[in-house]
């Protein structure tokens, strides 16, 4: 079965203004659709064309194929990524994500600061995310379509600071789509819902 594009969570226009219509037009209508389709021009008849996202992706960063690996990273990380947000989101968080950002990173505003600077410091393309690891939250920032479950880290939230996710909106200003991003489009109800799935 070939890998597919799935559908944004939220009509196009429900992140705005902090995130348009018109850039979601771009960012899964294109950038990420373009991924689906190179994944699976690279896969076709191959062993890797059914197994499920996360096993390509183990694999191929084992095995060093790089163009695999970057396509089926990106899939993932963008799905990933538009469940991450939704309409009317942001601000501190509630439930067991809460507590766990007091006791492992020292409270919300320490959570802040350390996530907007991890976004702004990956050098180039990449993102930043809030991890589960060994029971514990943590920070970290990967390159380009590298993340967490290759570093044996679950990922719990993620922003994508490649300039094609933001620069419609905030042209170089990557701080400012940051800040739009945890003051008012993280979904927190879903990275409870990771939290939960990762015994944490």
């Amino acid at each position: 079965m070939a890998f597919e594009l799935p559908p944004l969570p939220y009509p196009k226009d429900a992140l705005a203004p902090h995130m348009s219509a018109q850039t979601l037009e771009f960012h899964h209508g294109k950038h990420h659709n373009t991924y689906v389709t190179n994944l699976n021009n690279l896969t076709k008849d191959t062993p890797l064309a059914t197994q499920p996202l996360e096993d390509v992706i183990h694999e191929a960063w084992k095995s060093g194929n790089t163009g695999v690996f970057n396509n089926a990273a990106q899939v993932w990380n963008h799905t990933f990524f538009w469940h991450c947000m939704k309409q009317g989101g942001g601000g501190e968080p509630t439930g067991k994500v809460a507590e766990k950002i007091d006791s492992d990173l020292g409270g919300y505003a320490a959570f802040k600061e350390k996530f907007t600077d991890a976004a702004k410091t990956q050098f180039g393309s990449g993102w930043a995310w809030l991890v589960a690891k060994d029971g514990k939250l943590d920070i970290m920032k990967t390159p380009n379509a590298e993340n967490p479950m290759v570093h044996g880290a679950t990922a719990l939230l993620t922003v994508d600071v490649w300039e094609h996710a933001y620069y419609l909106d905030y042209q170089n200003r990557r701080p400012d789509f940051v800040a739009a991003f945890l003051d008012h489009l993280v979904n927190w109800d879903h990275v409870n819902e990771q939290l939960e799935k990762a015994g944490a």
